[in-house]
């Protein structure tokens, strides 16, 4: 039997709902989701691998216009994502009208690949609105296959894991068919810390934050955990930590519970916060922390 194997990047704006698809289609939670945008900044794998196929799915920071060092290098992982993609997913939620970066967008009209253009959210919308914005999405992308979705909602999302996979061309699996995902365990507890910071804190708090797992030690029965919450500012410390140190132990009891789901494991997390100044507009300071390649 043929065995089909390819790289399905996800792309879009902010806050359309990749990392809602991409965790539906793989069954786990790898990337974090919250109502902010900005909230994705690695490209993440995600790997879904069938007797015959291997799906390797990837997850892209939203299309911005880079105001900083650390928001360009987010878009090269966006850039990469149109070099080795097989399929191409462009997500795009009712009432919306183009990307944020034209040239992206100019990619996709000229596209030698197959793009599936997924209208996500349509669980907000009514059948004329979901008309209209399908005939102006197909005069826009005439290239495009149009699926309408709601990737919370679960609403046609295995139907379009099964037009990828009849997309896919035949090649042997790239990687270990065990594997769910390229990034490490280290990666997961930093997002998992960083989610909820993004939950919790206002305005800029959660975009000058960085988090660095220093120690992680697996036993049998318990995982021990370090982490590090890197802020810009003195006063962003004082506000991660909270009054009496309230706050930040919100976030680690809550990272806690969810990192125990996700290793199947008891956790034991402690969390300390340090001043790295202006990390995001320092290229040494970003390739440390994965971005700038």
């Amino acid at each position: 039997m043929a065995h089909k194997a390819g790289f399905v990047n996800i792309i879009g704006n902010p806050n359309v709902g990749k990392s809602t698809l991409m965790n539906a289609f793989v069954g786990e939670k790898l990337s974090i989701i919250t109502s902010k945008a900005q909230t994705t900044r690695h490209r993440i794998l995600g790997i879904v691998n069938g007797d015959d196929f291997q799906m390797i799915l990837s997850d892209t920071p939203g299309i911005i216009k880079p105001a900083y060092e650390l928001q360009s290098s987010m878009m090269d992982f966006v850039k990469s994502a149109f070099e080795d993609a097989d399929v191409l997913l462009y997500m795009v939620e009712i009432g919306e009208k183009a990307l944020k970066d034209e040239s992206f967008f100019k990619k996709i009209q000229n596209s030698k690949i197959p793009v599936l253009l997924l209208l996500n959210k349509i669980d907000t919308s009514d059948q004329q609105i979901l008309e209209e914005q399908m005939q102006y999405w197909q005069e826009q992308l005439p290239n495009a296959e149009i699926h309408p979705i709601s990737a919370l909602e679960n609403f046609n999302v295995t139907e379009v894991f099964n037009r990828i996979l009849e997309l896919l061309p035949e090649a042997p699996p790239y990687y270990p068919k065990d594997q769910i995902t390229d990034k490490p365990e280290r990666f997961f507890v930093n997002e998992t810390i960083r989610e909820k910071i993004l939950l919790h804190y206002k305005k800029e708090i959660p975009y000058s934050v960085e988090v660095e797992t220093e120690e992680f030690l697996e036993d049998e029965d318990i995982i021990r955990i370090r982490s590090v919450i890197m802020v810009e500012r003195d006063t962003q410390k004082g506000i991660i930590i909270g009054h009496k140190g309230a706050a930040i132990k919100k976030v680690g009891v809550e990272a806690r519970k969810d990192l125990e789901k996700f290793f199947a494991k008891q956790v034991h997390i402690e969390l300390y916060v340090k001043v790295n100044k202006n990390w995001r507009s320092n290229s040494q300071q970003l390739r440390r922390f994965g971005y700038n390649g």
